[in-house]
Parts: C-alpha cells; sequence; structure tokens
C-alpha cells in the first residue's frame, strides 16, 4: 500500500561516537570538578580513539546489510564529533555526508563546559528556575531548552520531506536530539520523554531505526541498539549526566 504522503523510508538516528569531551566529561565527575579540562568549542571536540572505532564499528555494519536495505542519504550535525562519526560510518558506503546545523547539539548557554556540581556552585539560583519549569521547557542563560530542539526537529523532518521521499536516511546527531526525535516520531509527552531519559542514556554510536507505515506515522524497529559494537569488542560507552556538560551530547 503506498504511503499517504511523501517522505523518508526509514530513518535511522545516530550518536556520535565517544569523544573527547565525554572522556573530560568522566574525568570530571570523578574528581568532582565543577568544570570540563576542554580547551576547545563545543562545535570542535573531537572523537576519542575509542570514538573512532566505535563509528568504524557502525560502518562495518552498515557495510554488511543487504544493498537493498543500507542508508541512501546522510545528513549529520556540523559539530566535528558527529560530523567524524558521519564521515567514518559510510566510508566504505561512498556516500556524502551532507551537514545540517538544525541537528547540533542542544545549546547550554552559560553552562557549557560545567558538571551539575559546577552549576549549582556558581548559579544556585537556576535550581529553582529548573525546578520551576521542569527540564523540557528549563533554558540555561543564553542556551536552549529541549523544547527549543523539538522546534528544529521538526523543521527537519518538515522540509526534507519531499527531497528525501523513498530515501533511508540516516542522521547523525546527539543524545538529546535523539531523544527528541522519539518525542516528535512516537508522539511523546512531555512526562512521558522525561521518564524514557531517567531510563536510557543513548550509547555512543548507537542505532535508533524507524521505518515508514502505510499510516503516515512510524515504527519504532530499534531504540539505542549497540549490537554492532559488542560484536566487534569494541568498547560501549555512555554517560550518566551527559547533558551538563560541553562535548557530551
Amino acid at each position: 500500500m503506498k504511503r499517504r504522503r511523501p517522505g523518508p523510508a526509514v530513518l535511522w538516528l545516530v550518536r556520535h561516537g565517544e569523544s573527547l569531551g565525554n572522556v573530560a566529561d568522566a574525568e570530571a565527575h570523578a574528581s568532582g570538578a565543577g568544570r570540563l579540562e576542554l580547551d576547545v568549542r563545543d562545535p570542535d571536540v573531537d572523537l576519542s580513539d575509542t570514538g573512532q572505532a566505535q563509528a568504524r564499528a557502525l560502518g562495518r555494519h552498515l557495510a554488511s546489510l543487504p544493498t537493498d536495505e543500507r542508508p541512501t542519504v546522510v545528513l549529520s550535525s556540523p559539530f566535528v564529533r558527529a560530523r567524524r562519526t558521519a564521515d567514518l560510518a559510510v566510508e566504505a558506503l561512498d556516500l556524502p555526508v551532507r551537514l545540517d546545523e538544525r541537528l547540533r547539539e542542544r545549546d547550554f548557554g552559560a553552562f557549557d563546559g560545567m558538571t551539575g556540581a559546577g552549576i549549582r556552585e556558581q548559579y544556585p539560583e537556576e535550581a529553582g528556575r529548573r525546578r520551576l519549569l521542569g527540564k523540557f521547557y528549563y533554558r540555561p542563560p543564553g542556551g536552549e531548552s529541549w523544547a527549543d530542539v523539538a522546534l528544529r526537529i521538526r523543521s527537519v523532518l518538515s522540509t526534507e520531506s519531499h527531497l528525501l521521499d523513498g530515501e533511508r536516511v540516516l542522521f547523525v546527531a546527539h543524545q538529546a536530539v535523539i531523544m527528541v526525535f522519539r518525542y516528535v516520531l512516537d508522539g511523546l509527552d512531555e512526562q512521558q520523554l522525561m521518564e524514557l531519559d531517567k531510563r536510557e542514556q543513548v550509547a555512543n554510536a548507537s542505532l535508533t531505526r524507524y521505518d515508514a507505515e502505510p499510516s503516515g506515522g512510524w515504527e519504532l524497529r530499534q531504540f539505542n541498539h549497540v549490537d554492532h559494537i559488542e560484536d566487534r569488542d569494541e568498547d560501549v560507552t555512555r554517560e550518566p549526566d551527559a547533558a551538563s556538560a560541553v562535548g557530551g551530547g
């Protein structure tokens, strides 16, 4: 049966491989530091060696799929850690990677590069604002809320539907972005999304897959899938508090 509206046939959502920001975040939390030891801006945070290995493992998995099941289009966040993941993942498929700034990491504003402990120490008044508004609508000073990210994702899906009709699209992005894709595609409400976020931390280089339904909706086929990493004896990494740090998501 033909779908009622144009759009991609398959959506894959991939979080970037482990970044140097993820490593710095883990070190800062272990030491109780209020700020990460990084000397680059968030868009320039690169992959760690482990992150590169994860991206290559993802690439080997994608290349092993039958030709008629592989991605046909690749869109990536322009942030270095996502772009590098995309390049490594589709290297064997000989696909160009198109950058789209709407897939970028959530902007943490004044909180960039800070751990939760650092934020509580330097911005104690913001804790009350966050409790009042809730995580979904809370916007850090100079930054974005999850709701702001949702506007970006709705824009991507709206403008790309006609351009990518029938394509199998691989999006390479960040943890909060992938969670918000789920919010939009599954029609979740705020409470359902926040409960999901409490249960799941999106693993680096993990795969989430949606197939288009004849009705025009989406069927979630996989979420946070990491077998392609484990099967190739690479480390599976995720962090308990990615959203508080630069380079985390």
